[in-house]
């Protein structure tokens, strides 16, 4: 017989909910809005624990899970009730994915099908009304909105029917539900204030309570406490009562007690402590606490014995639309358990632990808080911003939903069950990634994983090892059938990485060699992917030792692949246990595989001398033959003296160290092997010490250095040093004797002796004959080839301490007669013979440029004696002629800084021009960029006048710019040498620095007729080039009459613009007959302008009268000046335009300033007090005398003896000048200025300065006694004009003009006068030209 809905069982499920399935939530149903970012019980569970000691929930008996309806789900997600919204879907699926990869599917949602069918059924038959308020302890009740209350027992089944319809509309709807701890009363509270008890083993009617709280106000909150007598109820009004329930004479009674008035502050929530079972002996029972909260505060009070106040916790500012919340919760504390009281209004949580101490006095203490980036509802679930009261109801780790036509249950899942979600969704690395952080303890919210720590690793890990081979079993089974290989690669690649990780985690090597390895190897392509994902974690470090039949077919896939150095690689980094040891060897021989070979030699038969005789059979041949080495012989050499070196330092090659007990051992091994008189297998022609010998013609100065690292340690090792010595022996004998090793080489050699010779604890021995025959040999002059290498390598000796091995005039001698000036220059140095050092570079080709910083650095640097000094002052003198020659700039650079006083002597000493024309160019010319202290160079004019006649001859284009420049050359002289070297422009420029303007005028105009009369001679067509020429001389001429017409009467103007004008104008005349049409425009544009040029100096009539006179024009039409006439009336129009809006802006500029300084001296004054500034006693006084006050435009009032006893007034002119003794105090921050100068400049006065007399003075005084105001500005008015310049910042119109007009009037003294606008306007940096009208200030 099938089972009905009804009796089908509360929470038990087997069907899951998929994320995009919407069918088992209705948004309506529950009324939940909208939220842009639902949040979730995984966010909820990832929030980071601010304290180690974490709280132990119980965990009661969960209800009965035998079976389920069709229509429950699984979800990760609470924002599933969130799926009305197809954009909120898509978006909530997104985020489930993601948080799914951490923690997988956290909880089970199931619908409560029994239930929910019933509680339609009964609005459907009975007019029971939509759900309104539900409670779970063993049983389940659920309120209506028309008064009834339906009870269901575990399974689903309805056992009580509740009240009536007509108690309904009676008392409204069902506002809150509360079951006893034993099942046997339900508490009831409706909409309209009323409360029933109900028997739930009868369904008896047992109270109707109506005047336990103030009428018309609902039930929010009632529940029972651990007292079945005793209930607490919460009204909407926040007033919260006390119940208890009597029964007297057979009597039910019920009596109330306030325990908190809503006038205080409305209870929105209310919490009773309750205590299971096997906490009743708890000592906080006795009190039976209970916690309220408000919208400001939480209160926790004892019911017990007597009603007490143990807390009140206030809170801060919260959003006004959530509600407080509580919730309690046993937890142990230091293996004690105590209470704690959550608290959480919007979204922080505060916990508040309660405890007794031995007095019997209750402590609440807050323990942490908690910020969420979401506000909560409930303590027990989320489901959107707003409270739903009596709606969610949480019993023994089950939440319950109370929607309008059905109720949900949400459960966590065990650890098991979350895996099994992923795995039967085939979401293996999740359920994998899952698993690892249950066995490493990171997981969230676990449920059903017991045991200590040792035991829940273990039972994790036997499920991992599960997941892994069912892993496995996938990657075969879902491996593309067809295809490319890559394809299937591709697949393997992602897959195999993975059960290596784990199985490395796991430390479960036999399980990734064993059962994984055996079930991939079925596919050749998994089975290679497997082995070359091993080669990573091999290099890592993470996997060191594998399977022998592993190994072989590692080696033989990496073979076959051609990926030798892949093999190489590895091998070096294996256990040597786990190698076949005859293999590896084998394939090192045939492949070359020489790192690995060195490996396993060393490591598997701790022989360290076979692998140095299998390189040396590498590369002896060819060096022995005196063929240069391959690319890959070099490599095996270079890998041979590091092996040697690792070798003789103790250290394993290429990783790691050998064991100390065969360091000593191998160095021994390492030393006999190279002192060798022969190798194993002798040649004919082998030579003695051939190990020796090969390494030093493959590289003396690397080999010498892996000797030199050995040497160190041989310090207290006897039997080391007799090795050394030996190798030092046998060295000498083998390249002191050969002639096949280059001066290098034996440099390198010696250079090695020196500096283990110059140790303080040497022990070596060398016949010092030996270097006496090495000097010899490096500086024999008979051999010239690789001079610079030798002397490099006698340097490198002598500076590694070979010094004292010879005899220090004889390496000098030697070394000046084989040209080692380096070497030279060493020596001197130790000698601190400076002075010769200079002949060493300037004997030394390759270095003389060096000489000018070296003779600069002695110079200047401190450090060297005076006599030092001197005698490379004087040998640098001696030679400067020569440093003049190597590079005349730093010549002249040097002289400047060190030689300037002997700068005449040196230009004497200088015959050729020019090398004396480069160093006085780069000594006075700064163009060249040489940066010269010019106030060292106390120059004669001669020497400026000899560099300007060489500067004429070389480079005569530079001349007039020089002239500019220099100031200390004669203008006689100087003329003299440009018309020497008829430079005329030059000559001219001279002529009018001197004054001499009509001379500098004629020279000009002599050019100017020159490149005119071009215009005129056969060729007639002109090119434009002489154009240009003809157009460049006259602008520098017209410049010149524009410059000096200031300064000249109108006879000399005359005098120089009318020649300029005929020269012009003739050679027009002689064009005008049979002439191109371009050259006469071209003379017509000149004519043009030299006109509009001179209008502004010569009068207009005169002009005229000048033009017509001119016999070009006096005989001929007026078309043909008509031209000139019509350019030199516009030329009139344009300034007379330009005067008339000039004299208009000054006359508005001054205009405005005068109204404005009316309006501001005019204005009245207001004081900021009624009392003096300096003594604080009223202004104001009895009819008593008189008293003189003095107000400020700033507003600070004084009496008159007040600022004299400051000293705040000056007597200018017989009269006094008053400044604000607080405005210019030195208090605030700046001295006081000289009054009479500011009253002059009036820039630290007051902007007003008014003399006022006392009330009682002014009264009394007739006005026609009153003086009046003297015509003069006061300083107040010089002060209100201040201001308005202040107001317009910068220069005025007026300012700008007279500048203008200034500076054209200066023009006419050239260059002689540069400090003319040394003060302009214009050099200032934040001038700017204001085209904008002044501002317009309000009276």
């Amino acid at each position: 017989m099938s089972e009905s809905p009804d009796t089908q069982s509360l929470v038990s499920s087997s069907s899951q909910l998929n994320l995009t399935d919407t069918d088992g939530i209705d948004d309506k149903e529950f009324d939940i809005p909208q939220v842009d970012t639902p949040p979730t019980l995984e966010s909820i569970l990832n929030e980071a624990e601010d304290e180690d000691e974490s709280f132990i929930l119980e965990d009661p008996t969960l209800l009965n899970t035998d079976n389920i309806d069709a229509h429950s789900g699984e979800t990760s997600s609470l924002a599933s009730s969130d799926s009305g919204d197809r954009t909120n879907l898509k978006r909530r699926k997104k985020v489930s994915d993601v948080s799914s990869c951490i923690h997988g599917s956290v909880v089970r949602r199931s619908v409560l099908k029994g239930v929910s069918a019933q509680v339609v059924s009964a609005a459907d038959r009975v007019d029971a009304g939509l759900p309104t308020a539900v409670v779970v302890s063993n049983l389940i009740a659920v309120g209506t909105s028309h008064g009834l209350a339906l009870v269901f027992d575990p399974n689903q089944a309805l056992r009580l029917c509740l009240g009536s319809t007509a108690v309904g509309a009676q008392y409204g709807a069902v506002s809150a539900l509360s079951i006893n701890s034993d099942c046997t009363r339900l508490l009831c509270g409706f909409a309209k204030g009323q409360i029933t008890m109900w028997d739930l083993a009868n369904g008896k009617l047992l109270r109707t309570i109506t005047d336990a709280h103030p009428p018309g106000t609902a039930i929010l909150h009632i529940k029972f406490t651990d007292d079945p007598t005793v209930a607490i109820c919460n009204d909407s009004g926040g007033s919260v009562f006390e119940l208890s329930f009597k029964r007297v004479m057979g009597v039910r009674t019920c009596e109330s007690r306030c325990l908190f008035s809503g006038a205080k502050g409305e209870v929105c929530c209310i919490e009773p402590l309750l205590v299971k079972p096997e906490l009743r002996d708890h000592p906080i029972t006795q009190y039976a606490l209970l916690a309220m909260a408000s919208l400001t505060k939480v209160l926790v009070i004892g019911l017990k014995p007597s009603l007490k106040v143990w807390l009140t916790f206030p809170y801060g500012k919260t959003n006004p639309a959530s509600v407080p919340l509580l919730s309690w919760q046993f937890v142990a504390v230091q293996s004690v358990v105590m209470p704690m009281l959550a608290f959480c209004r919007g979204n922080a949580i505060h916990f508040l632990l309660v405890k007794k101490d031995e007095s019997g006095a209750i402590h609440v203490s807050k323990q942490k808080q908690l910020h969420l980036h979401y506000d909560l509802i409930n303590l027990t679930a989320l489901v959107g911003e707003k409270a739903c009261y009596q709606s969610v109801s949480g019993y023994g780790g089950q939440i319950i939903y109370l929607g309008t036509k059905s109720v949900h249950v949400i459960t966590l899942r065990t650890w098991r069950e979350r895996l099994d979600y992923l795995l039967k969704q085939e979401r293996f690395i999740e359920a994998l990634s899952l698993a690892w952080s249950f066995h490493e303890g990171k997981a969230k919210a676990v449920v059903g994983l017991f045991g200590d720590q040792s035991k829940r690793k273990g039972v994790v890990a036997d499920r991992m090892v599960e997941i892994l081979l069912q892993y496995a079993d996938r990657a075969l089974k879902k491996c593309p059938e067809q295809g490319k290989i890559q394809v299937m690669e591709q697949h393997f690649q992602e897959m195999v990485p993975v059960m290596v990780d784990y199985c490395l985690l796991l430390e479960r090597i036999d399980l990734l060699f064993g059962q994984i390895y055996n079930k991939l190897s079925e596919i050749s392509v998994a089975k290679g992917v497997f082995l070359e994902c091993l080669e990573p974690y091999i290099l890592n470090d993470k996997l060191t030792s594998i399977t022998p039949q592993v190994m072989k077919d590692l080696l033989i896939h990496f073979q076959d692949r051609d990926m030798m150095e892949n093999i190489e690689a590895c091998i070096v980094h294996m256990d040597i246990t786990s190698l076949d040891i005859q293999q590896v060897v084998h394939m090192c021989w045939e492949h070359s595989l020489y790192d690995a070979m060195i490996y396993v030699y060393n490591r598997g038969m701790n022989d360290y001398i076979t692998p140095m005789e299998k390189l040396f059979q590498v590369i002896s041949p060819p060096l022995r033959a005196g063929k240069s080495l391959t690319d890959e012989q070099v490599i095996m050499g270079n890998k041979l003296l590091v092996y040697i070196s690792c070798c003789l330092a103790g250290r394993a090659y290429p990783l790691g160290n050998i064991s100390e007990d065969l360091v000593s051992l191998v160095k021994n091994q390492v030393f006999e092997f190279l002192i060798r008189l022969h190798s194993t297998e002798v040649a004919s022609d082998e030579e003695l010490y051939p190990q020796i010998r090969t390494l030093l013609h493959f590289d003396t100065r690397e080999f010498l250095n892996v000797l030199a690292l050995t040497f160190e340690d041989f310090r207290n090792d006897k039997q080391a040093v007799e090795y050394q010595q030996r190798i030092v022996d046998i060295l000498l004998k083998v390249m002191v004797e050969n002639s096949d090793f280059t001066p290098s080489q034996v440099g390198c050699l010696f250079t090695f002796l020196a500096r283990q010779l110059a140790k303080p604890d040497n022990t070596l021995f060398v016949n010092r004959m030996l270097f006496d025959q090495v000097l010899e040999f490096l500086c024999s002059p008979d051999d010239e080839s690789r001079h610079a290498e030798r002397q490099q390598v006698l340097l490198e000796l002598l500076q590694a301490g070979g010094i004292v091995q010879f005899d220090e005039s004889r390496l000098i001698a030697m070394a000046e007669k084989a040209a080692f000036y380096q070497v030279c220059e060493f020596m001197y140095e130790k000698k601190q013979l400076y002075d010769k050092v200079i002949c060493c570079y300037l004997n030394d080709p390759i270095r003389q440029e060096e000489i000018f910083n070296y003779v600069h650095n002695m110079l200047s640097i401190p450090g060297y004696s005076t006599e030092e000094k001197e005698s490379v002052w004087n040998k640098t003198m001696e030679h400067f002629k020569e440093l003049v020659s190597i590079n005349p700039p730093k010549a002249a650079e040097l002289l400047a800084v060190h030689f300037s006083t002997e700068l005449r002597s040196i230009v004497d000493q200088l015959e050729d021009e020019h090398l004396l024309f480069q160093l006085l160019q780069s000594l006075l010319d700064s163009s060249d960029g040489v940066q010269v202290n010019r106030e060292l160079l106390q120059l004669n004019p001669d020497i400026h006048e000899q560099y300007l006649n060489l500067l004429c001859q070389y480079d005569p284009q530079r001349v007039t710019d020089f002239l500019r420049v220099s100031e200390h050359y004669r203008l006689e002289e100087a003329i003299q040498i440009t018309k020497k070297h008829k430079l005329h422009e030059a000559s001219a420029y001279l002529l009018e620095k001197e004054g001499d303007i009509h001379g500098a005028f004629l020279v000009l105009l002599e050019i100017l007729k020159h490149k005119l009369s071009l215009f005129t001679d056969g060729a007639r067509e002109k090119n434009e080039d002489t154009v240009q020429a003809a157009e460049s001389t006259l602008e520098e001429t017209i410049a010149l009459c524009q410059r000096n017409s200031h300064s000249l009467n109108q006879q000399q103007r005359e005098a120089l613009w009318f020649p300029l004008l005929e020269a012009v104008m003739s050679t027009q005349k002689q064009l005008k007959d049979g002439s191109s049409n371009q050259a006469l425009e071209s003379l017509k544009h000149l004519t043009k302008q030299v006109l509009n040029s001179m209008t502004g100096f010569i009068a207009l009539p005169s002009v005229l009268q000048r033009i017509l006179q001119d016999p070009m024009y006096g005989k001929g039409k007026l078309g043909e000046i008509q031209t000139l006439i019509l350019g030199m009336i516009d030329t009139f129009n344009y300034e007379l335009t330009l005067l008339e809006t000039t004299t208009n802006l000054l006359n508005h500029d001054l205009h405005w300033s005068l109204c404005n300084l009316r309006g501001a001296v005019s204005r009245g004054l207001n004081p900021k007090q009624e009392h003096c500034s300096v003594c604080l006693q009223q202004y104001k006084r009895k009819q008593e005398g008189t008293e003189e006050v003095i107000v400020f435009s700033c507003g600070h009032i004084y009496h008159s003896h007040c600022l004299q006893s400051k000293d705040c007034g000056v007597q200018i002119e017989g009269q006094t000048r008053w400044t604000c003794y607080k405005c210019n105090s030195g208090s605030k921050g700046g001295r006081r200025r000289d009054l009479g100068s500011d009253v002059n400049r009036s820039r630290s006065t007051s902007l007003a300065q008014i003399k006022v007399m006392s009330a009682y003075y002014s009264a009394n005084k007739d006005s026609d006694n009153r003086k009046p105001a003297e015509a003069t500005l006061e300083p107040q008015q010089l002060q209100a004009f201040d201001q308005l310049r202040r107001l317009y910042r910068g220069p005025s119109r007026l300012a700008i003009l007279t500048e203008l007009s200034r500076n054209r009037s200066s023009d006419k003294h050239g260059l002689l006068h540069p400090g003319s606008v040394a003060n302009s306007v214009f050099q200032n940096e934040n001038f700017q030209l204001r085209l904008s009208p002044p501002p317009v200030t309000e009276d």
